[in-house]
């Protein structure tokens, strides 16, 4: 299918990066190990919607972590001589930009480390001597700029490179308003340099776009297409295909702010009940969206059918003691009456595991099981759960995990073990400490939530 006949946006040259690391789940090679940070360069003429596009593709990768850094931000300070000339400074010629210290950047975000931007006055046409932003390294890492695709070295560092391809009106009339009130230019600059400068050195870099995008921001297909093809070469996004049974919950502001607070070690213990609370609701609800269902018709007070479905009847929970309780208020409020066994297993240091107790229903063979624990580490307690699940006779299809954070050594663990077991999780974890303490990882979970962590 033409891709451009739907969108507009043109696709040609693809060449992304294949750069990998080993990890402790994958070996050194393997294709579906996670990769460098995704670097994608967003250019295209003056005004002509380039912050636009990159924020819509940041709000769609909510999800994962993003950072944008600006062409801009990266103008060299005028001189004294050029500030009194400056009506005669070509801001948008490839010389206004310390393009080495642009490079230094973009490589150590690459190589994980932080760094510090500098923040540019366009007004004074100077760098703020005593300001600084930080930038962190990412799973995402979007350069925006005019001239970003112009010098072969910052081409070759991106993953993807995307042109934004707007009408010269358009952008003449975006620019002008925004020289005039925001950056204190006059409007001559714009056929004195403006216009040269795209023909020069920004339409020609055109030619080196894997990606052209008519219209901007308004071009909502072309920007959807871009963040599915951007989705699939992120790393947590391959553990999903590498299970087809993992699934993790879509991502939202909320999501990621609940979770930025129960992470928190100064959080109130009541907060912490409050959002983690508001979270296992959310994996609980999609956990049972994964149940079979049956098809039912009712009449509805207008006297009309409406044909939808009818809830799996055979259905328990059973909690991993003690943090796996934490997840009980949320499956009796989504399940009426639902009956809840109890598992008891002892870590005996390190990731060693002990049966230690278990009261479950006597018909769980016969019943749907949504495990609850709300912590997937090594996977060790949660694979001996399951086990004495299955001893009791229930078919490892008909077992749902629910946890709120999993991380990756576990989920491998578990879904290899257990390839038709299905996990339903919030968020993946960066991995495992030497002591197989999860990462970032929320801490005594048990403890937080019930308020033991004092003692």
């Amino acid at each position: 299918m033409d891709i451009r006949s739907i969108s507009g946006a043109h696709f040609s040259g693809w060449r992304p990066s294949t750069t990998s690391s080993s990890s402790s789940i994958y070996s050194p090679g393997d294709s579906n190990a996670p990769s460098q940070p995704f670097v994608i360069g967003v250019s295209g003429g003056t005004a002509s919607g380039k912050t636009t596009v990159c924020d819509m593709i940041i709000q769609q990768l909510q999800d994962h972590r993003v950072v944008l850094v600006c062409q801009d931000s990266f103008y060299r300070g005028l001189t004294d001589d050029e500030s009194k000339h400056v009506s005669e400074y070509n801001f948008d010629h490839p010389d206004a930009f310390d393009t080495e210290q642009l490079v230094e950047c973009i490589s150590k975000l690459k190589s994980g480390q932080s760094v510090q931007v500098p923040i540019y006055d366009f007004k004074k046409h100077q760098r703020c001597s005593d300001q600084s932003k930080q930038v962190n390294a990412s799973d995402v890492i979007i350069l925006e700029g005019i001239l970003v695709l112009h010098e072969q070295r910052v081409r070759d560092m991106m993953n993807m490179k995307i042109f934004v391809d707007t009408d010269a009106d358009v952008r003449l009339a975006r620019r002008l308003r925004r020289d005039t009130l925001e950056r204190g230019r006059n409007v001559q600059s714009y056929s004195k340099f403006v216009k040269p400068a795209f023909e020069d050195f920004i339409l020609p870099s055109k030619k080196y776009a894997d990606v052209i995008i008519p219209r901007g921001g308004e071009n909502e297909v072309a920007i959807d297409l871009i963040v599915q093809h951007i989705r699939t070469k992120l790393g947590q996004h391959n553990l999903c295909k590498i299970y087809p049974t993992l699934n993790v919950i879509q991502s939202t502001y909320q999501i990621r702010g609940m979770h930025t607070l129960i992470r928190d070690k100064d959080i109130s213990k009541h907060d912490f009940v409050f959002y983690s609370d508001r979270l296992i609701r959310l994996v609980v609800e999609h956990g049972l969206g994964h149940l079979p269902f049956t098809e039912k018709q009712v009449i509805t007070p207008t006297g009309s059918i409406y044909t939808g479905v009818d809830f799996c009847k055979k259905l328990c929970g059973v909690s991993v003691i003690r943090s796996g309780e934490s997840m009980e208020n949320a499956l009796r409020a989504c399940c009426k009456g639902i009956k809840i066994g109890k598992i008891l297993i002892h870590r005996e240091g390190g990731d060693e595991t002990q049966l230690i107790y278990e009261k479950l229903p006597k018909d769980i063979s016969e019943r749907h099981v949504l495990l609850l624990d709300p912590i997937l580490g090594t996977g060790n307690s949660a694979s001996q759960a399951i086990e004495l699940l299955i001893r009791k006779g229930v078919p490892e299809t008909q077992i749902i995990f629910l946890n709120l954070i999993s991380a990756p050594e576990g989920i491998h663990r578990v879904c290899t073990r257990f390839p038709h077991l299905k996990i339903v999780t919030s968020e993946i974890e960066v991995g495992l400490t030497e002591e197989f303490r999860v990462i970032p990882g929320l801490g005594e979970f048990s403890d937080r939530y019930f308020g033991t962590d004092e003692f």
